[in-house]
């Protein structure tokens, strides 16, 4: 391949257009987490496995998905009414391990959605705006805000990100991704409809992150939200409409060796 730190702002945008059509098809799903919500066809039982699934998306694919497939093993296949009939103690000590996550985090996870669930037909409820607020960052801050009402141990919180404090929340932006755009591919489930799809920010990890800044794209040395914000900024020059397309095209790059 070229060498990609030459192209004009044009010439980016036109490559990734074109691996935007190559990676996000259906053939994407059966080697992505995205694979495990795609089990189920009820609204909240997708959206569980979909939060609980981008919570613990660090680390190989491969390992993320094994992981996912215990847990819904754990949920006996019926995600929604897994929740709503959780009680502390329905978990044995050794439940449930991915990397840091553990069981008492899992507790945690579960009796938040529980609360939310028992308020709200839909965990979309968490991430509204109060008026004058507007932004995806916002809303992260927001949702955030009531999930951690539920009792919890401090260690937990640091799988719930804050951009307030400058993290990138890649897995918050890639569940939300896969709940609100609406995806004529049909890899992102667009489920939820008070969040428009221009708000959406890329999920960035080390894969987006790299490409981006070998295209120009972010400028800045740490994946953090306001190297976040440059990269958005670029993307939505590219599609005002529908920016987090590329999140596709970065990733893909990224993972295929395209790049290297």
């Amino acid at each position: 391949m070229e060498d990609l730190s030459k192209l004009k702002f044009s010439e980016i945008a036109d490559l990734l257009n074109v691996k935007v059509e190559q990676f996000n098809t259906v053939d994407f799903i059966k080697d992505d987490p995205v694979l495990l919500p795609h089990r189920f066809r009820k609204k909240q039982d997708i959206e569980i496995i979909g939060f609980i699934v981008a919570l613990i998306a660090w680390g190989k694919r491969k390992m993320i998905i094994d992981n996912g497939n215990k847990l819904i093993e754990i949920m006996d296949h019926a995600p929604f009414d897994y929740v709503m009939n959780y009680e502390t103690g329905m978990l044995s000590e050794k439940a449930f391990v991915h990397r840091t996550f553990n069981t008492d985090d899992l507790d945690f996870i579960l009796r938040a959605l529980k609360d939310c669930y028992t308020k709200n037909d839909s965990l979309e409820a968490w991430f509204a705006l109060n008026p004058n607020e507007s932004g995806v960052k916002q809303r992260i801050i927001n949702f955030r805000k009531a999930f951690m009402e539920t009792p919890h141990e401090k260690r937990s919180e640091k799988h719930i990100a804050n951009p307030e404090k400058g993290s990138a929340s890649k897995r918050l932006n890639m569940f939300l991704r896969w709940m609100v755009r609406k995806d004529e591919k049909g890899v992102d489930f667009g489920i939820w409809n008070s969040i428009e799809m221009n708000e959406l920010y890329v999920p960035l990890d080390v894969h987006t992150g790299n490409v981006a800044r070998t295209l120009g794209l972010i400028t800045r040395k740490q994946d953090d939200w306001k190297a976040l914000e440059e990269l958005m900024e670029n993307l939505r020059k590219m599609d005002e409409s529908d920016p987090c397309k590329y999140d596709f095209a970065l990733f893909g790059l990224g993972v295929s060796g395209e790049m290297k």
